[in-house]
């Protein structure tokens, strides 16, 4: 798992603890988590970093990694001085003699006790991972790097409850506790063969109230395993020579290797195994360290986003521009008509225009609404006309259901224009067209229309630019967008 993966999750965890006893302010965090991740989780792991750096969990963690090798590397070197103690003291007597069976007591007692406590942990849900070197290391580092006051403890209380929830506690922990316990182990072995090979030492065993042949058997049944690698176990001669009333001492080389070999075979290589498959059980399952979203803490938190989240619009139009660009019907393949379509115009704006010759045009008026685009769409479909022109509103706002009613219509026809009509204007062309006004009231409506059409220039210019732009967007840039009736009935040679 990478590392910054695993501090997301700790923090997590720990931002989640410390709401378990009051509610943090996250209204910002909130807000920036919804902006930055698209989804729930990811977003709930945000918040808890932008929290994290407010609360200063981060530098929490960062101070806690800093520190944790020194405090392992100190817990090594208190390891390696008992061991060192324990070999001296089995070895250093003046007398040179060496109890086997006390010396086996005090080399492997505490080790198959801390063995045997870790292995029930695996089956049983005791609390025998905090009597391991791994549980000391990590309440030391927490201890360490936050004091009394910080958020070290609470870190590890997160990190502790993402491990057991992964079933990697007594991996994760043991691996540290097998691993210094090996150390252990390969020092004692290296000063205890030192020790033998280079001094004479009687190794003997004493007994008050136990036979000699409980001696005997012990000694051949600790010496089975060791004795599948070549150490040699003392046959029932040799053992009975051993003991310290015996006057005579023999076999001391078979006794000294058969010592090494029980301290090795059932103290270093347990430790050094459980070490590999510690190991090993933490790459097979730390994919699952994460927080429970099922949590009732985790869920309040995706509804507080699921509110937040703007609504779905459900008729949004699926594929690109590009891929529902319209194509009109070929020159051959239309017929020789115009049609001339307002499109949701309102009522200021008269249609057709009254200064518009219609008589070879067919003209329609549509509300916008799904059975009047139907109808004019199924009109289109029969008729297949050359030339068809679209007024809408210029003032009005372009929308997802003018830019579908264009696609469709242009689809349908030889060519589609677009006619953005505005009050002004028609007025304006009303003016200019009345035949029975004397010349003085015909040129004062033509300065009227003159000055208005001034006025307005600024206006359509602005709104022609919004709606060349928003046909750009929508992949409609084919349609050609008019403001003036000539300009809408340019090339159009309907039928007589």
């Amino acid at each position: 798992m990478r590392e910054s993966v695993l501090e997301d999750a700790v923090v997590t965890e720990a931002v989640h603890l410390i709401e378990e006893v009051g509610p943090l302010d996250d209204t910002e965090a909130l807000r920036e988590a919804m902006a930055r991740r698209p989804d729930g989780p990811g977003r709930i792991v945000e918040r808890a970093r932008l929290l994290g750096h407010r609360l200063g969990l981060q530098r929490e963690l960062d101070r806690a990694r800093s520190w944790a090798p020194w405090v392992l590397l100190g817990l090594v070197a208190l390891v390696v001085i008992t061991g060192l103690s324990l070999a001296g003291g089995v070895v250093g007597g003046e007398r040179r003699e060496i109890n086997v069976v006390v010396a086996l007591v005090t080399l492997l007692g505490l080790h198959l006790l801390t063995l045997a406590l870790w292995l029930l942990g695996l089956v049983l849900p005791l609390g025998s991972v905090q009597a391991s070197f791994g549980w000391l290391w990590m309440t030391l580092t927490a201890r360490v790097a936050g004091g009394q006051r910080g958020q070290a403890p609470v870190l590890m209380r997160a990190a502790m409850r993402l491990l057991g929830r992964a079933r990697l506690l007594p991996w994760s922990l043991g691996f540290v506790s097998h691993a210094v316990w090996s150390l252990s182990f390969a020092v004692i072995l290296a000063a205890l063969l030192f020790s033998l090979a280079f001094r004479n030492y009687t190794l003997s065993w004493e007994t008050t109230i136990l036979e000699p042949d409980f001696f005997v058997r012990g000694v051949q049944v600790l010496g089975w395993l060791p004795g599948w690698l070549g150490f040699p176990v003392p046959d029932a001669e040799t053992v009975r020579a051993a003991s310290a009333a015996s006057a005579v001492s023999a076999g001391q080389r078979d006794w000294a290797l058969w010592l090494t070999g029980c301290i090795l075979v059932y103290g270093l290589l347990p430790r050094v195994l459980l070490a590999a498959w510690s190991a090993g059980m933490w790459q097979v399952r730390k994919k699952a360290i994460r927080p429970d979203l099922s949590q009732p803490g985790y869920r309040k938190l995706l509804a507080r986003f699921d509110a937040m989240a703007p609504r779905q619009i459900v008729d949004a139009d699926s594929g690109s521009a590009a891929e529902r660009a319209p194509h009109g019907l070929a020159a051959g393949d239309t017929t020789d008509a115009l049609v001339l379509i307002g499109f949701e115009l309102p009522d200021e704006i008269a249609w057709p225009p009254p200064s518009l010759d219609v008589r070879a045009a067919t003209v329609l008026n549509i509300d916008g609404s799904g059975a009047a685009r139907r109808d004019v769409l199924d009109r289109l479909v029969r008729q297949r006309p050359r030339h068809v022109v679209v007024a809408c509103n210029a003032a009005s706002t372009p929308d997802r259901g003018t830019a579908r009613f264009l696609r469709e219509v242009a689809s349908h026809s030889g060519d589609c224009r677009l006619w953005l009509l505005s009050g002004e204007t028609v007025g304006a062309s009303v003016g200019a067209s009345v035949g029975d006004q004397d010349a003085g009231d015909r040129a004062a409506a033509n300065r009227s229309a003159h000055r208005e059409d001034g006025a307005s220039a600024h206006r359509e210019d602005g709104a022609s630019a919004r709606w060349r732009s928003w046909l750009a967007d929508a992949g409609l840039a084919t349609i050609t967008t008019v403001h003036t009736a000539e300009g809408a009935l340019a090339g159009s040679e309907p039928a007589a």
